[in-house]
């Protein structure tokens, strides 16, 4: 692990807590530093709140289903037009982004991933 990824820290969004403390667990065991949303309102909270704290997180890994009208393709899009310099990674076992959903940067992966796909798709789109 780069020291940049030691410093690194990255928001977990998914509303299913059994999803969200596994994906928690892989992006630890990789070193990474890690805040956890429950979905799109409370990571936009958590991102604003970090930026003024001095905290950066730099990539962001998001459910595209997700409750309180912020799915995970809106959230990408916020994210990537608020804070472009944050990765971001678009998850989903039942919706298939369509063109241009995707931020140009950003990458989708298809539930259920391997730890070692959600570490690699992490990496891929740190800035």
């Amino acid at each position: 692990m780069s020291t940049a990824e030691a410093k690194s820290t990255v928001l977990v969004v998914e509303d299913d807590a059994v999803i969200r403390h596994a994906a928690v667990a892989m992006v630890t065991d990789a070193g990474f530093a890690v805040r956890e949303a429950t979905n799109g309102n409370e990571a936009i909270r958590i991102l604003d709140d970090g930026l003024d704290a001095g905290e950066a997180v730099c990539v962001v890994v998001t459910d595209i289903d997700m409750p309180l009208g912020i799915d995970g393709i809106k959230l990408a899009a916020c994210i990537n037009r608020r804070w472009p310099g944050i990765g971001i990674v678009i998850t989903s076992g039942k919706v298939r982004p369509a063109p241009g959903d995707v931020p140009t940067d950003g990458l989708f992966i298809r539930k259920p991933y391997t730890e070692e796909g959600l570490i690699a798709a992490i990496r891929s789109v740190m800035p």
